[in-house]
């Protein structure tokens, strides 16, 4: 039995977090689990339920939602991108319950879908999806951070953009290393502003469709009659055309999702009350993207043309905003450069939120031995410095956009996140199905169950392995192919690919997956239980109030 162990420098093997291989059976143990507190290789639980519902929700709106729509509206149509956005929803909510279920049973310290990946299907399948998460958040990083630089020049300048990477990574890296809930309150406010500025611009399309705008022009569902509620794609016609005019709208939805929920699964280990907060982070996480993101692409429908040009050549930041193109239309002042102001700060919190998930998803890695072992190392903050040192390496990548040729480079790095979050979703529905599989097998009770499961997963199992294959159907298409985009769009699958086999041929001993009676369900659990806290039932009115701060 060879086995990997965390060690805490002045202590020495701590056994709580000690992974042992049977090199016959194949099958992980996780030796201990009770004294993860003595130790000084954990996280700390610094984030409360509405931390960890804001950063899921504001880590992710930012460009795509802002910036990205506007091009997707242009694509297919109001009618196509709201009927894209229901169903990106629907199928989100599968992921998230299925994910809730998972980790709400034992939230425990560096728990995210790759560690339990790791520990309820197999060691490769675990090591394949957690690099998948370090890269492709990694990645995401200076993508929002030359984002931000980006919309800076908005407004007219003569400071090169290279000057505005540096300073928005420094604070971002900053922020990072300090303890996690001033990372957690941090984000909170960050989310916080794009939220009120969202509430703000449904209340003004609101405002608009009435025709309250300076011009008192009454817009109600103009645009979906004229320039039409959907588009049919390229020269086709008819309903073929408009079929894959909405399959490629739907596509493009994907973005603004990605990773969205495993954010919620990664602060489960850091949370307090965990087993209580993450199924309540999980629904009112759901509700907010029903009012935030549907609502919002129904808005920029209802007050944006679809065919206006800027929207596609509109240049970078503010400029391409289905809603920044309506309040232009609406002669409104100023609001466009506040608008922009808020893009700033949503690219800025959701690069923030992305360095937080790629460095606890390396954290991970190595409590499972699949990387180095100083990678888990924390400081008395509970914050793994060295896997946030070593993800913020990815943020030198931004630089290549100061170059125009390394900009295509960069852009080849970033489409692949698109292909790995639907993967990713597709791996946390699998590893749900083998945590069911093994609660049945043991008769073990979870202490939180939706009624969409186990369909749910299913479903996501067959869309995102769909979408995730047609990712790039566009390319294919004489007058449409580019080498590069189906590269780009497709490429990520191989990689995967390469790093599980690869994996599983090292390993060649594993089993591969680990059989659901022998699913070690109960290291760990204790610390969980120990940790929960009792909490104070609220009634009355003041219920709601606690709800936002607690």
């Amino acid at each position: 039995m060879s086995a990997y162990e965390i060690k805490d420098p002045e202590k020495g093997p701590s056994p709580s977090m000690k992974l042992a291989l049977d090199e016959q059976t194949g099958v992980t143990h996780f030796i201990g689990g009770d004294d993860l507190e003595n130790t000084a290789e954990i996280t700390h639980r610094g984030l409360k339920s509405r931390h960890a519902q804001m950063i899921a929700l504001g880590g992710t709106i930012g460009t795509g939602l802002f910036v990205g729509s506007g091009q997707t509206l242009a694509n297919g149509g109001p009618a196509f991108i709201l009927a894209g956005y229901i169903l990106m929803t629907f199928l989100v909510l599968c992921v998230v319950t299925a994910i809730t279920e998972v980790a709400a049973y034992l939230p425990v310290h560096g728990a995210s879908m790759s560690y339990y990946g790791y520990r309820y299907v197999s060691r490769s399948f675990g090591f394949a999806l957690g690099y998948l998460y370090w890269y492709a958040l990694g990645i995401l990083v200076p993508y929002e951070i030359t984002a931000a630089g980006l919309v800076i020049n908005y407004w007219p300048n003569d400071v090169n953009i290279a000057v505005w990477i540096t300073i928005m990574m420094v604070v971002i890296v900053a922020l990072n290393f300090m303890p996690v809930r001033f990372y957690g309150e941090t984000e909170f406010w960050f989310a916080g502003t794009k939220v009120i500025m969202m509430i703000g611009l449904l209340m003004l399309s609101f405002i608009l469709f009435w025709g309250g705008g300076p011009s008192r022009d009454r817009l109600g569902f103009r645009y979906w009659k004229h320039p039409g509620a959907a588009f049919t794609w390229g020269h086709l016609t008819g309903n073929t055309g408009l079929f894959v005019s909405f399959w490629h709208t739907f596509i493009s939805c994907v973005f603004p999702f990605t990773f969205a929920p495993e954010l919620i699964v990664v602060t489960g280990g850091e949370m307090e009350n965990p087993r209580r907060n993450l199924p309540i982070a999980s629904r009112r996480y759901f509700y907010r993207l029903v009012f935030f993101y549907i609502f919002s692409v129904l808005a920029i429908g209802v007050i944006c043309p679809a065919n206006d040009p800027r929207l596609t050549d509109g240049g970078a930041g503010a400029g391409s905003s289905a809603f920044v193109v309506a309040i232009s239309n609406a002669s409104i002042p100023v609001l466009p450069h506040i608008i922009n102001a808020v893009i700033l700060i949503s690219a800025w919190s959701s690069g923030n939120s992305f360095l937080y998930i790629s460095s606890r998803s390396l954290y991970t890695l190595s409590l499972q031995g699949s990387a180095p072992k100083f990678c888990s190392a924390c400081n008395r903050w509970g914050v793994p410095y060295v896997a946030v040192g070593i993800s913020s390496l990815f943020c030198g990548l931004g630089y290549l956009n100061v170059a125009s040729s390394g900009s295509v480079v960069f852009n080849w790095f970033v489409n692949l996140t698109n292909t790995w979050g639907m993967i990713s979703w597709v791996c946390c529905s699998i590893v749900y199905l083998r945590f069911r599989k093994a609660c049945k097998a043991q008769s073990i009770e979870t202490p939180y169950q939706h009624w969409l499961q186990p369909w749910g997963s299913y479903i996501s199992i067959f869309m995102f392995t769909l979408a995730c294959l047609t990712n790039g159907f566009t390319v294919f298409w004489p007058d449409k192919w580019s080498a590069s985009s189906f590269l780009t769009d497709y490429i990520g699958i191989p990689i995967f690919l390469v790093m599980y086999f690869g994996h599983r041929a090292w390993f060649y001993k594993d089993k591969w997956a680990i059989p659901a009676e022998e699913v070690d369900m109960t290291t760990g659990l204790q610390e969980v239980l120990d940790a929960e806290k009792p909490m104070k039932e609220r009634v009355g009115w003041t219920k709601y109030l606690w709800a936002l701060i607690e």
